[in-house]
Order: C-alpha cells, then structure tokens, then sequence
C-alpha cells in the first residue's frame, strides 16, 4: 500500500506492507485523510534539521542515547539513530474510510460500515489503517467521506470549548483563526456565546465572521484591548480561548490581558516555554490546559486496552466528542467546506504539503485514497509483504534463515546486529511488524529479502527456519506455539510465556517424544546471562567444589512508573520478564535443580512504588545450594545495574555489571569490558552450531525452560 512518510524534510509517499487487524482494533480502507497545516508542517520541518539541532532542541533524547552508548557501545548506537532517520516517520492523525475487518474484542461494528478514525500513528496518510476501536466513530448517514476526515481537529476544537465551558451570553475572544480556532469559534456561537476573533490574516478573519464572529480583529493593526473594552464596558472578557500556535510568550500575556478578573484563559494552541505570574494572579484567571481530544487522550488503558470510562461519569470522552463532532457536520451547524481547500490523491501528497506553504496559507487540504469498493470487503486487495528492492534474486546464503516478527529496540538494537555479525550462520529473511513503514524500514536496514506485516506469512513461509520473537510478552505463548506447529525453530525474547495454561501447552507440545529435542524443532528463550564469558569463568571457578554454592544477586532494574506497560497484562510484571534472567543464570551456576522457592517483598504505602518492583527471591537447590536475588525500583540510578557474588569453598568471586570479574582465594581469568558483556551474541551463536548440527544439545534444556518460568509464576 502507499503511505505518507517524513524523511529529511521531504514528503514521501512510499510502498510499505498493508496492515493486518488487530485484537480490539477496526482495519479500515481509507477514503480520505486530512493534512492538518500546523501540526504536520512542523513535523516536515523538524525531520529536515540536523541530528546536532535536533539533538539540540530534544536533549531528553540525547540522555537517552548516552545511556545507550554506556549499555550497548557507541557503533551499536549510532546504527540504530542512521535507521531511525533513514527509515522516516508516519505522519497524520485523522482519516475516513470503509471498516474491512474488526479484531477480537470489537463485536459492534461490521465490514462496509462507515467510520472516522484518529490518533497519531493510527490513523495515518496511507491506504490501509489499522485502528483501535475507541479511537474509531461511526459516520452519521448524509455526511460525506472527506469532510468527516476532519475528525480529529474537530475533537480538539470540542474538547477545548469543553474545557472553556461558556454560558449563554458570555462572551469569549478567540485568539487564532486557524483551523482549531475557526473550529471552536462555530462550536462556541452554537452554544451561545458571543465570539471575537482576533488574528493576523484577514482572509481567516473574514471566514471568522462568516462562521458567526461579531467582531473580527487584526491584532498587526487593530487595537484589540480597546475594542474588547468598548465591546464590555471595560470588562473586557469572560474566556479567551488560546488557539494560536507561536514561540513568542509575550503573545500570550496579550491574551491575558483580554481576560476580564476572574476569568478564565484556555490554552489549545502553543506559546513559548515562559509564563509571567503577573498575568494570572492579580486578576485570578483561571489558566486551564485542553488536552488534545479530551478524556482518554493519552490514556493507553483507553486508547489500546478498549476500556471506555463510564458515561455516567465522564460524558465526554475523546470518542464521545469527536462522535458530537461528525454528528454536528451531519446536521448542517457545523459546515467545514470553507476550510477545505483542496483534495489531491495520495501519489500527490508532496503537492498537497506544499500547497500547505504557499501564500493563500490554506487551512488544511485532503488525500484521497479511491472509493471505489467490491462487493466481498474481505476480499479486498491489499499486499501485507513487500519485496526489499535490491535483495529480489540475492545470492546471499547461509545456512539458517532467519525471520524477525517484532522491530522494536530490542530487536534493532541486539539482535539484528548480531544476526549480521553471525553471516557464516544466519541470514536474515524477512522482518514482520504491526506497523508496515517499521517493517520495511527494519528489513531495508539490515538487508532483509521482504518486510510482512502478518505473522502467519512468516509461518507459511518455507525458506524461514528460525523465528525470533520480540512481541510484546503476552503474545509471545500463543506466538511459539503457533511457530512450533509450522516446524520452525523459535528463539524467545524472555519471558517463555505469562500462564500456566500456556506453559503446560508448550509442555505437551514436546511431551509425546522421548526428549525435548526428539525430532521437534528448537524452543530457546532469550535467557543470555549464562552465556556471557562472565558466566563461563564463574562455571570454571567452581568447578570441583566441596561445599554447596552461597549465590548473591542484585538487579537493581530502575524505577517504572505503575502505569508503564510491563506491569499490566501485557507485561505480566518484571519478575517474570527481568527477573527470570537471573533464577536461569543460578541455575546453570549450580547446575543442579531448584528444590524450593519463596519471596518477600517491600509493602510501600503509596502506590508510586509497585511491591513486585522490589522482591528479595531465595532459591534452594537440590545439590544444597542457596541463591538470593534482590530485584529492586529504589536504588540509585549511580551504582551498576547488576552484581553477581558467588561463595564457596572459603572463596569468593564477584561480577561486577557483566564488566569486570574478580576472585578471592583463588585465580580468575581477567576480564574487563567497557561496555557489559551479557551473553546475547554468544547464546545467539550457540544457537545457530546448534541448528547446522555443530551442537549436540539444545543451548538451555527444555527442562530448565520451564522450571525458570515455573519459579517466576511462584515468586512474581
């Protein structure tokens, strides 16, 4: 399919793969998407700069990636921010089209349905949008493809009148008559407020009047205090709704100052980075922030996990506002025709952003997409692959081929580069991720011969041999067993799975063998630890030990917040997706199994620590070992991740963070490293001499497997 992406200041509408539906999304055919000229004209802005302005203007990002440098090496780094630019960025947030295919979960609406959809990286520039479903509003019966792709600058609009709550009479000062403003300018008279709009363009401003304005004001040449005084007997106003887009604070303390005491000032637009107290306090005004579409925007519970807040108690979510929107265009209040100034199908998107800065300064312009639909939906042609240019025919050969299903960090940051240092083993075939433009980007970076948007391509494949799983942790059960029933050869990112019920599935699938590795094909999990050369030494150093092994581990893992994505359902929490590293590298220490397992954890009052963030777990084994991790979110951020002490025999080695190793009481090979040496190159390699029949044994045992994620579900 063609999709708008943003690469070096450049519009480029690009083939990627089509997107597959998702568990509660809505796949949808696009009909219509709409350029929004602030927001999109500053992001084609942004790409074109430098990476050092960039990195000037964002050094939230720059500490990011020094502590990559610090965690991954500087060449590793550098690779994964080329891809990143080379790649380019989605672009667009609103869009109309025809609902195809509805995933699991969504049972209310049905393929041919009408629908507008919204969010950034959702409801992209492209030809095919996979959705999820509160995000997704039905289109009113008589209200055309290309004005309800308007969508989502009409929830912004609503939600920042919400935020302005006016009454009957009241009169507010629009400040900017750009789309929001002229938006919620409409919106503001339906309500019956007095409105006057206040902006530098007189073509906005004669639309602002023609949208019910009593007064329109040129502030380069109007004295716009004046007139709002003579306008309120020196009142001056009740709201002001902010809706320009600037740099220059002091535009904002001219909008304060058209606030009547006690008043209240609405913030949709941007100003600059200062807020001068005086403008607020002595008058009282009440400064309120409207965010985006309105409540659930930003929400992740809401806006993926499906989860609708009650109606009873908040009437206007985001999709409950941009449904009041649609509804409104329905009826003939509310007509957005004006604002649309020209329509250009999606090979063209390159003149519709330039029509964007030409000197008429349109609005916002629309791509369309065709609406020509045959009568079987599901039918409808759409190309989930796509064929890397250049790699079509290669001679490229080795022995294990490889397909990637997941292109987060992870993937682009540790395994792909490794994959590419083990040519002689692997080569990579394909990448498959949710979003088609990542997974052309990735496969095109690391010399993939396709990039695939659907999963079960990859396993329907007969030239992929081993799948590297770097899905989000809930999918990774159902996602090997899946591979394994295809015949592939499967390599986990930890952790194995999240249920017992699947753990036992995976069991059974091995069972009816006479060894995990009878005639079925490989199950490794991403348990590097014990791969590391660190952990070599330490296996050599007890060696022909008499005592058992007194094992000391601390992870100090750094705080998430309770909402982060791995202590809910789709992470199933820390302990079995970190921690589990680590009851895997004792064991293969001790080698020898876990005879009983047990944790304590901290009991915080409040709710910003999360209890299983911070969990002392002690394992006994059956050779009379003893092994404790302390698995912590409080420590300081100065000292090292992690730090191995083993005890035996009157002697004691210690691993400092996978970087240096040092002995007492007996010898140890010196190793230092500057960056932590963790094993994931080594066990990748073991791996492939495995797979081309230079192993004899699975790296990790299937016994062992299991028995590590049998003591996570214990002690999470």
């Amino acid at each position: 399919m063609l999709q708008v992406l943003i690469k070096s200041g450049k519009v480029v509408p690009s083939e990627v793969p089509a997107p597959v539906v998702n568990p509660g999304s809505v796949l949808i055919k696009v009909v219509n998407s709409c350029i929004s000229a602030g927001t999109e004209l500053s992001g084609v802005q942004a790409s074109g700069k430098s990476v050092v302005r960039q990195a000037l203007e964002q050094p939230q990002k720059v500490a990011k990636a020094l502590n990559m440098m610090r965690t991954e090496g500087v060449t590793r780094t550098l690779a994964k921010i080329k891809g990143h630019f080379e790649a380019g960025s989605p672009t667009g947030y609103s869009a109309a089209g025809v609902v195809l295919g509805t995933g699991d979960g969504v049972t209310d609406l049905r393929p041919g349905d009408r629908v507008a959809a919204a969010g950034a990286g959702y409801a992209n520039h492209a030809e095919f949008v996979d959705v999820p479903r509160n995000l997704v509003m039905r289109i009113p019966d008589g209200l055309d493809f290309a004005k309800a792709s308007t969508v989502t600058l009409g929830g912004i609009a609503m939600q920042g009148v919400r935020r302005a709550a006016p009454a009957l009479g009241e009169l507010v000062v629009v400040y900017g008559s750009g789309i929001l403003g002229t938006l919620a300018l409409r919106m503001l008279t339906l309500s019956g407020a007095r409105v006057i709009a206040v902006d530098l363009d007189d073509k906005r401003l004669e639309l602002a009047r023609a949208m019910g304005a009593e007064l329109a004001l040129n502030s380069s040449r109007d004295d716009v205090l004046a007139a709002v005084k003579n306008r309120t007997d020196g009142r001056l106003a009740d709201i002001v709704m902010f809706c320009a887009s600037t740099g220059n604070s002091k535009v904002l303390t001219e909008a304060f100052g058209l606030t009547r005491r006690k008043g209240r000032l609405v913030m949709v637009g941007v100003w600059g980075k200062e807020l001068d107290r005086d403008d607020i306090y002595k008058k009282e005004i009440d400064f309120l922030i409207s965010t985006s579409y309105g409540p659930g925007r930003y929400d992740v519970d809401y806006e993926e996990g499906g989860h609708d807040y009650p109606y009873d108690y908040v009437r206007w979510t985001e999709n409950r506002n941009m449904t009041e929107y649609l509804r409104l265009m329905a009826s003939g209040k509310l007509d957005v025709t004006s604002l649309i100034h020209g329509i250009y199908t999606i090979d063209r998107a390159p003149e519709a952003y330039a029509a964007l800065k030409s000197p008429d300064k349109p609005m916002m312009v629309l791509l369309d997409y065709g609406q020509d639909m045959p009568e079987g939906l599901t039918e409808f042609p759409r190309k989930v692959s796509v064929r890397i240019p250049g790699l079509s025919g290669s001679k490229r050969v080795a022995p294990v081929r490889v397909a990637c299903v997941g292109a987060g960090g992870y993937a682009q940051g540790m395994h792909l580069p490794n994959l590419k240092k083990l040519d002689d083993l692997f080569i990579l075939r394909t990448v498959c991720s949710r979003t088609g433009s990542n997974a052309k980007a990735v496969a095109t970076q690391y010399l993939a011969e396709y990039a695939t948007t659907d999963y079960y391509e990859v396993l329907a494949d007969k030239d992929v041999d081993l799948v590297i799983l770097c899905t989000r942790h809930h999918l990774h059960g159902a996602q090997i067993l899946t591979a394994l029933e295809a015949g592939k050869h499967v390599l986990v990112e930890k952790p194995l799975c999240l249920t017992q019920d699947e753990l036992d599935a995976i069991a059974a699938f091995y069972a009816d063998g006479e060894k995990s590795d009878d005639g079925k094909p490989l199950l490794a999990v991403g348990f590097n630890r014990r791969f590391s050369r660190y952990a070599d030494e330490v296996r050599r150093c007890v060696q022909g030990r008499n005592t058992p092994l007194f094992l000391r581990y601390r992870m100090n893992a750094g705080y998430l917040p309770p909402d982060h994505w791995t202590h809910g359902p789709e992470g199933g929490g820390r302990i079995m997706g970190e921690a589990c590293h680590i009851v895997d590298l004792l064991r293969s220490i001790t080698a020898a199994p876990v005879r009983a397992a047990s944790a304590a954890s901290l009991h915080p009052e409040g709710r910003n620590f999360v209890a299983a963030d911070n969990k002392i777990i002690t394992l006994e084994y059956e050779d009379g070992s003893v092994g404790s991790i302390e698995y912590l979110a409080v420590g300081a951020k100065e000292i090292p991740k992690e730090y191995l002490e083993v005890h035996f025999d009157g002697k004691t080695v210690i691993v400092d963070n996978y970087q240096s190793i040092k002995g007492f009481g007996l010898a140890v090979h010196g190793l230092t490293d500057s960056i932590p040496d963790k094993g994931q190159l080594s066990m990748l390699k073991q791996i492939g001499l495995y797979l081309v029949g230079k192993r004899e044994t699975w790296p990790v045992s299937l016994e062992e497997l299991i028995e590590t994620t049998a003591i996570t579900f214990a002690v999470k």
